[in-house]
């Protein structure tokens, strides 16, 4: 039986119940993004942006805001420990015209939440909520938050942080069920996202191990929540929106692509980097992309490592060409 189908309501946006793009700092930038939608994400979440950069209009901060229209409904999204610089932020973010702001408070990288933003921010709650209400004062979309299942395995309170939320006037929370001492191992804790979602009347997105459609299909069913968020499994597989879409829409299980098909895809990725950024510092930033897409295919360990020098465009098409070749001689196909 497909799955059925329904809409989530965010504010005044309508978004289909499929998936949606995680926010992931360094990794979904407005190329990985757009190809996401593409391929069906319902709704895409920008990199974290700093509040105080903002302030101080730092250039590299205002690039992680912009959003293209080729990948709306978007968010963007904003860290922070103060109030009043939360507030300004958001108007700040305004002029690249969200379709929401999301609250960065599940960081747990210790760059951020060693200085009091992101993950640390559960640990002050109260103070979390006062962030809260600032960003809602000043934004005229739909504010949501991101967290997770707690700072440690000795203070749990995803529970009473979502209250919280709801009570500051986020329009809906996102929860990775994981403590910020858990980072991404071990597996994540559905219980505790089924229990946000049972304790708040506002939506519920649940995020956290969601690499496949039986996965996402799983997180549905045990934890009731209103949509589902996926960010690494998507990296290498952008296509996991089109399966997801197609099986929830009409029941259909699409296979994952060709190589020939994935290789196009990871050179599309990088042309639209390469648009929207100088070419030296996309490519760069695409040596991981191209890592993950050539995972699993013969000859990945030595494809791997000569991802890692990619300079230019024509050095990622004779990478994916070389991947190729090496397939079609391993299954006796020979040009």
């Amino acid at each position: 039986m497909p799955f059925e189908p329904e809409e989530m309501k965010l504010g005044s946006l309508t978004l289909k119940r499929t998936a949606a793009l995680a926010p992931m700092a360094g990794v979904a930038d407005r190329a990985f993004r757009e190809i996401c939608r593409s391929f069906g994400a319902c709704y895409t979440v920008g990199e974290m942006a700093s509040a105080k950069g903002m302030h101080y209009s730092d250039k590299k901060t205002k690039a992680l805001l912009e959003i293209g229209e080729k990948e709306r409904p978007a968010a963007v999204q904003i860290f922070g420990d103060e109030p009043a610089l939360m507030g300004e932020a958001v108007e700040k973010a305004m002029e690249f015209s969200p379709d929401a702001i999301d609250l960065n408070m599940g960081c747990p990288a210790p760059k951020i939440a060693g200085n009091g933003g992101g993950s640390a921010l559960m640990k002050n709650p109260l103070l979390a909520g006062r962030i809260c209400e600032a960003a809602v004062k000043a934004s005229p979309v739909p504010v949501t938050v991101k967290f997770r299942k707690g700072w440690d395995q000795e203070h749990v309170n995803a529970v009473e942080f979502a209250h919280i939320m709801e009570e500051s006037g986020a329009s809906a929370v996102t929860v990775h069920g994981r403590t910020r001492e858990q980072f991404y191992a071990p597996p994540v804790d559905l219980d505790i996202i089924a229990a946000v979602k049972a304790a708040v009347s506002i939506p519920v997105i649940g995020n956290g191990d969601c690499d496949s459609l039986q996965s996402v299909i799983h997180m549905y069913q045990y934890t009731k929540c209103d949509l589902v968020m996926i960010g690494r499994g998507a990296l290498g597989s952008p296509w996991i929106f089109q399966q997801i879409d197609a099986y929830f829409t009409g029941g259909e299980i699409l296979p994952d692509p060709p190589l020939e098909e994935r290789m196009a895809v990871m050179i599309r990725q990088m042309e639209l980097a390469c648009q929207y950024k100088p070419q030296g510092q996309a490519m760069r930033e695409a040596r991981k992309h191209a890592a993950w897409y050539i995972k699993g295919v013969r000859g990945a360990a030595g494809f791997r490592k000569e991802s890692g020098t990619l300079s230019t465009l024509e050095d990622a098409k004779r990478l994916a060409q070389q991947v190729l070749e090496k397939n079609r001689e391993s299954r006796g196909i020979l040009d």
